[in-house]
């Protein structure tokens, strides 16, 4: 499976507040101190989602992983300066649902910890913002340390089809390539050329700049899925960055943080009502512009076969992994052995009859 099974362990806490503490004061201590307690800041679009927020904060209901501090603030309340800026996130989000409640933080353990531990407490699309991860998540379990100048945030789906959930990391990494190419459009730049490397990385001029992890749980006949996005805005270690690149094709135009999460929510949001009600199926031909691997020759390993095989990949089974074809016409499909730390290293394949 793409997506991990593995249910989410919750955890009890009390979360402590202190009203007199700034949040200035907070942030700063954060970054000199990694002990002290964790700052989030909650923010709604409407006047709706801003009592939701309100109401968060005053029932000391969020939480962090491993008992974390955390001390919680509205956007609202003066004295303090955020280098996310709320209102033109805000200003340029069109969506009904997703990122509407806004949880922002300049250090964070991990923005996916925040989201899959207050998924129940949290609107649906619901995301969480961090300048800085100190234990973000990768695939495998793998932790990662994520400096400033990245896009770096979680955020909450929920779905009752289970068939269409290993596809939603597919319909997120489109949402971010297509919603980079708005954005350049509308400034009359080129678009930078941000492609799909299967099943959830994001390449730029062969480099990685960016990835998508999707965990989900199921509970009362849904699928909570968690979804966590990390993207290299300006921190150009220790790949490449997209604004290097944009500076290579334009004269000094940059993107910033906000203008591409919330052309990312816009989009995916379009992008995410024709998967649950078309299936994948109408988004496959858009999907196959962008990713990397029409007709590329991958080795696979065959149990019953002493030898290594070269196959041609094709596209996408229904089931969200990869088909692929051999050179006497049989029809794969691929799926990683759950060792290598490449997808494409590591191959099994399954013959479809």
């Amino acid at each position: 499976m793409l997506f991990n099974p593995n249910p989410l362990r919750f955890h009890t806490r009390i979360t402590i507040f202190n009203l007199s503490f700034s949040l200035a004061t907070a942030a700063a201590s954060i970054r000199m101190d990694p002990q002290s307690p964790c700052v989030l800041v909650l923010s709604g679009k409407s006047a709706t989602e801003r009592e939701v927020v309100k109401s968060l904060k005053e029932s000391s209901s969020l939480k962090l992983a491993d008992d974390g501090k955390l001390l919680t603030f509205l956007q609202s309340e003066a004295g303090w300066k955020s280098e996310f800026n709320f209102n033109t996130y805000m200003a340029s989000l069109m969506t009904t649902c997703f990122g509407r409640v806004l949880l922002w933080s300049p250090r964070l353990p991990s923005t996916q910890d925040v989201v899959s531990l207050n998924f129940s407490e949290i609107p649906v699309g619901s995301v969480c913002v961090a300048d800085v991860q100190f234990k973000g998540q990768g695939r495998s379990q793998n932790i990662w340390e994520s400096p400033k100048g990245g896009l770096l945030f979680s955020f909450t789906i929920q779905m009752e089809n289970g068939r269409m959930v290993p596809h939603v990391q597919y319909v997120v990494c489109l949402a971010m390539t297509e919603a980079l190419k708005d954005l350049a459009l509308e400034n009359g730049i080129p678009p930078p050329n941000v492609r799909i490397k299967w099943p959830n990385d994001l390449y730029l001029d062969g480099l990685k700049v960016g990835g998508i992890l999707c965990t989900s749980t199921y509970k009362s006949k849904k699928f909570n899925v968690s979804v966590g996005v990390g993207l290299n805005v300006d921190n150009d270690k220790p790949t490449t960055s997209l604004n290097a690149a944009l500076q290579k094709l334009t004269c000094g135009y940059r993107l910033s943080r906000e203008d591409i999460t919330s052309a990312f929510f816009n989009k995916f949001e379009h992008l995410f009502h024709i998967l649950i009600n078309q299936g994948f199926k109408p988004l496959e031909e858009l999907y196959y512009k962008t990713w990397l691997h029409s007709g590329q020759r991958v080795t696979v390993q065959d149990p019953e076969l002493p030898l290594e095989n070269v196959v041609t990949v094709q596209g996408l089974t229904s089931s969200g992994y990869l088909l692929a074809i051999a050179d006497n016409g049989e029809m794969y499909e691929l799926h990683p052995d759950g060792n290598s730390f490449d997808f494409f290293k590591g191959l099994v394949r399954r013959k479809l009859t």
